[in-house]
Formats: structure tokens, sequence, C-alpha cells
């Protein structure tokens, strides 16, 4: 827990370090969340950027479902990813939230 507080509190500072987890889902879904922590600390892409990453830029919705899937809040980033109009979109864990993870990557980059 000690490991998961200090990821919160310093986003980024870990240089990519891994994080055990034991997330379960699809292998496509395997995929999104990978990408989800390739985002840097403090950037957004959109859905439909996130998709072209992976090859496949037609399929902004199953990435998009993707990232809704992601039940490991902070730890995989999903709330890097904004609509394409730069709007915050939708998170699990409510846009005050969304947008306060955001501001603080922000202000530690």
């Amino acid at each position: 827990m000690q490991e998961v507080s200090r990821r919160i509190e310093r986003p980024g500072s870990f240089g990519g370090a891994p994080l055990p987890l034991d997330l379960v889902g699809t292998a496509f879904q395997w995929r999104v969340w990978q990408a989800l922590l390739e985002i840097p600390a403090g950037e957004t892409v959109s859905y439909q950027e996130l998709a072209a990453r992976l090859g496949m830029p037609s399929s902004t919705r199953a990435v998009a479902s993707a990232v809704a899937a992601n039940r490991a809040a902070v730890l995989v980033p999903c709330h890097r990813v904004v609509r394409s109009d730069g709007s915050l979109g939708g998170y699990r864990w409510g846009l005050p939230r969304k947008r306060a993870l955001l501001d603080q990557e922000r202000a530690s980059s």
C-alpha cells in the first residue's frame, strides 16, 4: 500500500518501473491498458489518438470501452484519456477526481 500511495502522491516519478498488479481482462484490454501506462504524467491523449497509437484508428469505441473497464485507477492511468474536443469525458470515480489527478500531475511535471 505504501508503494501505491507514493505513486498517487508523485505521479510519473518512477520512470515506468512496473508495479505488480493482478488485473483481469482480455488480451485486447491488456493491450489498451499497457498503452495507458505509456502516456506521460501530466499529458493527455484522446480516445481516437489512443486507438491510432494501437494501430486501430477505426476502433475508438472499443478502445474507450477497454479504458472504462480499467479498475486500477491512477496505477493504470485511464484519467489521462480525454475526448477529441479536449473535454474530460467520463471517469468511473467522478470528473472532479479526474480533473484533480490531471492538475496534480501537471503541477508535478
